[in-house]
């Protein structure tokens, strides 16, 4: 009887350690250090993001497309005082939101790397950096730039020349609208170029955020270029939309 119960006692503690060896790796895992949040990672996290390829091009497609969204929120703040039809007013306040955000994310990617950063004003005018702040552009083959990397932004792809705003800017009603749509598309079109040139252009857009930012860009906007044509021709029809 006693042998009996000394069996059971030893077979209870084996149990028992098997038990403890089974959980030993998930107590263990529970005592890992948390995840560090404090400025040092980081830091650190940054600084291992910044490793990442970029090229002059690549600079050059973010500084630039910072300025040609600025002329599309110009162009997109006119509505509401240019009597735009309420699709029209949508799609312009579409536009200030979705390109608001990304030129906030393109100065961002500028300032990680210690590039010179182009100023927004919420109606879209832009405050250019210091004076020689371009020269990191050179290399970039784009329209709008000359043989030394300096752009010219008022001659980017797409971009309205001074006579087209002011064009834009005297329009009212129905005018406006079909004046606003013809000019955004060719616009957008401009960005869309723009894409196809970054991508076509020896060793940009290997850098992650690039390629993703370029991507949505061309997806987003020629979405909105066949919305806009759709829209152009009902109202040069007198269709209601």
């Amino acid at each position: 009887m006693k042998y009996a119960g000394f069996v059971s006692t030893l077979r209870g503690a084996t149990i028992a350690a098997a038990a403890l060896i089974a959980c030993a790796p998930a107590l263990h895992a529970q005592t890992l250090a948390p995840v560090r949040t404090d400025s040092t990672a980081i830091a650190q996290a940054r600084a291992d993001s910044l490793r990442r390829p970029y090229t002059a091009a690549d600079i050059a497609f973010m500084d630039g497309m910072i300025h040609h969204h600025a002329q599309a929120l110009v162009m997109a703040h006119m509505a509401p005082s240019h009597g735009a039809s309420e699709s029209v007013r949508t799609l312009c306040a579409r536009i200030i939101n979705a390109q608001q955000d990304e030129i906030h994310f393109m100065q961002q990617w500028l300032l990680d790397r210690g590039q010179p950063v182009p100023e927004v004003t919420q109606s879209g005018e832009v405050i250019m950096p210091a004076k020689g702040g371009h020269g990191s552009m050179a290399g970039m083959d784009m329209p709008g730039m000359d043989m030394h990397g300096t752009a010219d932004h008022t001659l980017m792809p797409g971009m309205l020349t001074p006579a087209q705003l002011d064009t834009l800017d005297h329009a009212r009603g129905e005018e406006f609208d079909r004046d606003f749509l013809r000019f955004m598309i060719q616009h957008h079109t401009g960005a869309v170029g723009m894409v196809k040139t970054l991508f076509a252009t020896e060793g940009a857009g290997q850098d992650e955020i690039i390629f993703k930012l370029a991507t949505d860009i061309n997806v987003d906007q020629t979405t909105e270029i066949n919305r806009m044509r759709k829209m152009l021709v009902e109202a040069t029809l007198g269709i209601s939309y």
